[in-house]
C-alpha cells in the first residue's frame, strides 16, 4: 500500500461518523415506541443494543435456581463446528440488518465447554462481523483453558483483548470447592480468583480484559446484593449486573415466589451497597422496566455517578456527548483510532470544550481531590435486567407477529417492552431477529429439542469412550 493509500485508510477509519453505522442508528430509532424515546435513550443515538448467540451450545456444567434454558438443554452436546457455522450465520445477519458495530454475547450454557480452540475462532467470528464478543461464563475455570484460548498453537496471542460476563450467586450448584454456597460473601473468594485469573492474563501475554458480574436475585439473596456491589465492585469487574428472576425457562428450577423480588427492591439494594443515589434515568437503553443502568465509578466506600441528573448542566454535557461522540465507538477499535475520531469530532465541535472541562471541576468537586488522590478510581457500571415471564411473552409476541396491538394494558406494556427490547438475537432461516425474552420463552424449548437430536449427548459420550 502507497503512502497515499495509508493515509487515505487512516482519514477514512478516524473519520467521527460512519454513514452506515448512523443509518442503523436512525432505522433503530424509529423502531422504538414512542414511550422510551427519551432525552436519555441510548438506543439509536449511540449504538443498536447489544446481541446475542443462541442454539449454539445451551448445556452447563452446573445447575442453577432458576435457569432460563429449557428442559433440554443439557441433553445437547457441545460441538465446536456447529457453534462455529451457526454463530457466523447469526453475526452475519446482525451486520446486514443492524449495522457495521454493536456488543454481542457469545451465550447458550457454559462457554468453556467448548474447546479453546473452537471458543477462539468464535470470537474471531464475531469480530469480523463488526461485533465486540463477550463470552459467557460461571467463572469455573481453569488457568489452563484461558491461556489456550487467547494464546495459538504458536504461542502468540491470538487476541489484545478479551471480555468476559461471569455468573457467581449462591443458587448455582455443583462449583468446584463450593457446591452448595451457604450465601453470597462464601463465593467472594470464587469471584476474585476469576477476576485475578483474567488479569493475569495481561501480566503474562499482553491481553486486556474487560469483565462484567452476573447475579440472579431472588427473595433468597435479595439482602446480599448490596454486600456484592461493595465486594465484586472492588475485584476488577467494571461492570455488575442484577437480574430478577422471573419464571422463563425450565419450569422444574422455580423454587420461590420470584415476584415477590421487585426491580425497585434490587435497585433499593444495589443503592444501599454504592452507598450513593443511582440515577438510571440519565442513560436509558431501552425500556427502563427492562433495563436500568447508571455509569460511574468507586471512590473509596462510595461509588459516584458519572453525571448527576439533578444538575442540569450535567444533563447538557449527555446531550452534548450524543451529538458529538454519538457515532463513536469506544470498545473494538484500536485506542489511537478511537482517539483521533474524538479528536476530529471535537475539533467539529469546539464549544464541546469547555462544558466537558465544567464538568470535571464539578465531578472532582462533588467526589472531593483529596479522596480521589487517597483512593483512586475504580470504574463500575450498575445494571438491572428485568426479564419478563415466558406467560407474559407468549401471548404478547403472538399478537406482535399478527400486527395487532394489544387493547389490554398489561400485555400492550409486555409488547412495549419487547419493541425496545435492547437485547436480540438473530435468525438467518428466516431473516428475523427477536427480542432475548422472546427466545427464551417461546423459541428455545423447540430449538433445544431439534438440538437434541442433531447433537445428541449420549452418542457423543459414546464415541468418545469407544475412542478410548
Amino acid at each position: 500500500m502507497t503512502l497515499l493509500a495509508r493515509l487515505r485508510d487512516w482519514e477514512r477509519r478516524t473519520r467521527p461518523v460512519d454513514e452506515e453505522f448512523r443509518a442503523a442508528m436512525a432505522r433503530r430509532w424509529e423502531g422504538l415506541p414512542d414511550i422510551v424515546k427519551t432525552p436519555g435513550q441510548v438506543l439509536g443515538r449511540h449504538g443498536v443494543g447489544c446481541e446475542g448467540t443462541h442454539g449454539v451450545f445451551p448445556r452447563c456444567n452446573l445447575a442453577c435456581t432458576p435457569c432460563y434454558h429449557s428442559r433440554d438443554a443439557n441433553k445437547v452436546a457441545v460441538d465446536g463446528p456447529h457453534t462455529i457455522e451457526n454463530v457466523r450465520a447469526q453475526m452475519g445477519l446482525l451486520r446486514t440488518l443492524r449495522g457495521p458495530r454493536a456488543h454481542a454475547q457469545l451465550i447458550g450454557g457454559e462457554v468453556s465447554l467448548l474447546d479453546p480452540d473452537d471458543h477462539a475462532e468464535t470470537l474471531q467470528v464475531m469480530r469480523d462481523a463488526g461485533r465486540e464478543p463477550m463470552s459467557f461464563t460461571h467463572g469455573d475455570v481453569d488457568d489452563d483453558y484461558l491461556e489456550r484460548l487467547v494464546l495459538g498453537k504458536d504461542g502468540k496471542k491470538r487476541f489484545d483483548r478479551v471480555s468476559f460476563a461471569a455468573h457467581f450467586d449462591m443458587q448455582m450448584y455443583g462449583r468446584r470447592g463450593i457446591a452448595r454456597p451457604p450465601d453470597e460473601k462464601s463465593l467472594d473468594p470464587y469471584r476474585q480468583r476469576f477476576a485475578q485469573q483474567v488479569k493475569r492474563l495481561k501480566q503474562a501475554y499482553g491481553v486486556s480484559s474487560f469483565l462484567a458480574h452476573n447475579m440472579t436475585v431472588t427473595p433468597a439473596n435479595l439482602d446480599q446484593v448490596a454486600h456484592v456491589v461493595r465486594s465484586a465492585g472492588r475485584m476488577g469487574y467494571g461492570m455488575l449486573s442484577f437480574q430478577p428472576a422471573a419464571f422463563l425457562g425450565d419450569d422444574r428450577r422455580w423454587h420461590g415466589e420470584y415476584r415477590d423480588t421487585t426491580g425497585d427492591a434490587v435497585w433499593a439494594e444495589i443503592e444501599r451497597g454504592a452507598g450513593n443515589r443511582v440515577d438510571f434515568r440519565v442513560f436509558e437503553h431501552g425500556d427502563v422496566r427492562c433495563n436500568r443502568t447508571a455509569y460511574g465509578a468507586f471512590v473509596g466506600e462510595r461509588w459516584h455517578p458519572v453525571l448527576d441528573g439533578s444538575d442540569p448542566r450535567d444533563l447538557r454535557v449527555r446531550d452534548a456527548f450524543f451529538e458529538v461522540l454519538g457515532s463513536i465507538s469506544f470498545t473494538g477499535p484500536p485506542k489511537r483510532e478511537v482517539a483521533a475520531q474524538v479528536a476530529r469530532a471535537v475539533a467539529a465541535h469546539p464549544s464541546s470544550v469547555p462544558l466537558a472541562l465544567g464538568w470535571a471541576v464539578r465531578a472532582v468537586r462533588r467526589v472531593g481531590a483529596r479522596e480521589l488522590v487517597r483512593s483512586g478510581v475504580k470504574p463500575v457500571t450498575l445494571v438491572m435486567h428485568s426479564f419478563m415471564d415466558a406467560a407474559d411473552v407468549a401471548p404478547a409476541w403472538e399478537l406482535m407477529q399478527q400486527g395487532v396491538v394489544s387493547d389490554d394494558p398489561h400485555q400492550r406494556s409486555v409488547q412495549e417492552r419487547l419493541q425496545a427490547c435492547h437485547y436480540a438475537m438473530a435468525h438467518p432461516e428466516d431473516g428475523s431477529i427477536v427480542p432475548a425474552c422472546v427466545q427464551h420463552s417461546v423459541l428455545d424449548p423447540l430449538e433445544n429439542a431439534q438440538l437434541r437430536t442433531l447433537l445428541p449427548l449420549v452418542e457423543v459420550r459414546s464415541r468418545r469412550y469407544a475412542e478410548r
